[in-house]
Protein backbone atom coordinates (compact mmCIF):
# COMPACT_ATOMS: atom_id res chain seq x y z
CA UNK A 1 0.00 0.00 0.00
CA UNK A 2 1.11 3.50 -0.99
CA UNK A 3 2.05 5.53 2.57
CA UNK A 4 2.89 8.84 1.00
CA UNK A 5 4.36 11.74 3.49
CA UNK A 6 4.46 15.23 2.17
CA UNK A 7 6.39 18.27 3.29
CA UNK A 8 7.34 21.67 1.83
CA UNK A 9 4.05 23.73 2.43
CA UNK A 10 4.04 27.29 4.70
CA UNK A 11 3.46 30.68 4.25
CA UNK A 12 3.91 32.30 1.07
CA UNK A 13 2.95 36.00 -0.68
CA UNK A 14 0.60 35.93 -3.83
CA UNK A 15 2.93 36.16 -6.47
CA UNK A 16 5.80 33.97 -4.37
CA UNK A 17 6.81 30.09 -4.73
CA UNK A 18 6.89 27.15 -3.00
CA UNK A 19 7.92 23.46 -4.03
CA UNK A 20 6.46 20.29 -2.00
CA UNK A 21 7.39 16.68 -1.97
CA UNK A 22 6.14 14.08 -1.36
CA UNK A 23 8.32 10.43 -0.50
CA UNK A 24 5.98 7.32 -1.22
CA UNK A 25 6.65 4.12 0.54
CA UNK A 26 5.73 1.11 -0.54
CA UNK A 27 6.41 -1.56 -3.37
CA UNK A 28 6.78 -0.20 -7.30
CA UNK A 29 6.33 3.04 -7.03
CA UNK A 30 7.78 3.96 -10.40
CA UNK A 31 5.23 1.78 -11.91
CA UNK A 32 2.66 4.11 -10.33
CA UNK A 33 0.46 7.14 -11.34
CA UNK A 34 0.64 9.92 -8.88
CA UNK A 35 -1.31 13.11 -7.83
CA UNK A 36 -1.22 16.46 -5.96
CA UNK A 37 -4.71 16.75 -4.75
CA UNK A 38 -5.71 19.40 -2.48
CA UNK A 39 -8.80 20.37 -0.10
CA UNK A 40 -9.62 24.09 0.92
CA UNK A 41 -11.72 24.65 4.36
CA UNK A 42 -15.53 23.69 3.42
CA UNK A 43 -14.27 22.11 -0.21
CA UNK A 44 -13.92 18.89 -1.43
CA UNK A 45 -10.53 17.38 -2.63
CA UNK A 46 -9.42 18.16 -5.97
CA UNK A 47 -7.06 17.09 -8.16
CA UNK A 48 -4.34 19.80 -8.72
CA UNK A 49 -1.79 17.22 -10.93
CA UNK A 50 -1.02 14.13 -11.91
CA UNK A 51 1.70 12.51 -13.51
CA UNK A 52 1.94 8.92 -15.20
CA UNK A 53 3.97 6.16 -14.54
CA UNK A 54 5.61 7.18 -18.11
CA UNK A 55 6.42 10.66 -17.42
CA UNK A 56 3.04 12.13 -19.12
CA UNK A 57 1.18 14.99 -16.93
CA UNK A 58 -2.40 16.21 -16.25
CA UNK A 59 -3.68 20.10 -14.54
CA UNK A 60 -6.66 21.15 -13.61
CA UNK A 61 -7.10 24.20 -15.55
CA UNK A 62 -7.06 26.97 -12.70
CA UNK A 63 -3.15 25.92 -12.01
CA UNK A 64 -1.63 25.76 -16.07
CA UNK A 65 0.71 27.50 -16.67
CA UNK A 66 2.04 27.72 -13.04
CA UNK A 67 2.17 24.51 -11.42
CA UNK A 68 4.59 21.54 -12.67
CA UNK A 69 4.47 18.22 -11.21
CA UNK A 70 7.67 15.45 -11.63
CA UNK A 71 8.85 12.45 -9.90
CA UNK A 72 12.30 10.49 -9.28
CA UNK A 73 11.81 6.99 -8.77
CA UNK A 74 15.23 6.62 -7.45
CA UNK A 75 13.62 8.14 -4.36
CA UNK A 76 10.47 7.31 -4.42
CA UNK A 77 9.29 11.05 -4.23
CA UNK A 78 7.05 13.17 -6.21
CA UNK A 79 7.10 16.84 -6.44
CA UNK A 80 4.64 19.93 -7.11
CA UNK A 81 6.31 23.00 -8.20
CA UNK A 82 3.88 25.85 -7.64
CA UNK A 83 4.60 29.71 -9.02
CA UNK A 84 2.48 32.74 -9.22
CA UNK A 85 1.00 31.58 -6.27
CA UNK A 86 -2.60 33.09 -5.30
CA UNK A 87 -4.89 33.64 -2.76
CA UNK A 88 -6.92 30.71 -3.80
CA UNK A 89 -4.69 28.47 -3.79
CA UNK A 90 -4.38 27.83 0.00
CA UNK A 91 -5.37 24.27 0.84
CA UNK A 92 -3.68 21.63 2.40
CA UNK A 93 -1.91 19.25 0.05
CA UNK A 94 -1.82 15.90 0.09
CA UNK A 95 -0.34 13.58 -2.68
CA UNK A 96 -1.85 10.08 -3.47
CA UNK A 97 -2.07 7.31 -6.42
CA UNK A 98 -3.99 8.22 -9.94
CA UNK A 99 -6.31 8.27 -10.79
CA UNK A 100 -7.82 5.97 -8.16
CA UNK A 101 -6.76 7.36 -4.77
CA UNK A 102 -5.98 4.74 -2.04
CA UNK A 103 -8.04 5.17 1.43
CA UNK A 104 -4.92 5.96 3.17
CA UNK A 105 -4.29 9.61 2.64
CA UNK A 106 -1.06 11.44 4.23
CA UNK A 107 -1.26 14.32 6.52
CA UNK A 108 -0.85 16.64 3.93
CA UNK A 109 1.50 19.85 3.74
CA UNK A 110 -0.58 23.64 4.62
CA UNK A 111 0.14 26.07 1.61
CA UNK A 112 -1.18 29.24 3.07
CA UNK A 113 -0.99 32.24 0.07
CA UNK A 114 -1.26 35.40 1.73
CA UNK A 115 -0.02 39.10 2.25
Amino acid sequence: QVQPVESGGGLVQPGGSLRLSCVVSGSFFRLKSMGWYRQAPGDGRELVAAIRSGGSTTYADSVKGRFSISRDNGKNTVYLQMNSLKPEDSAVYYCNTFPSPNDYWGQGTQVTVSS
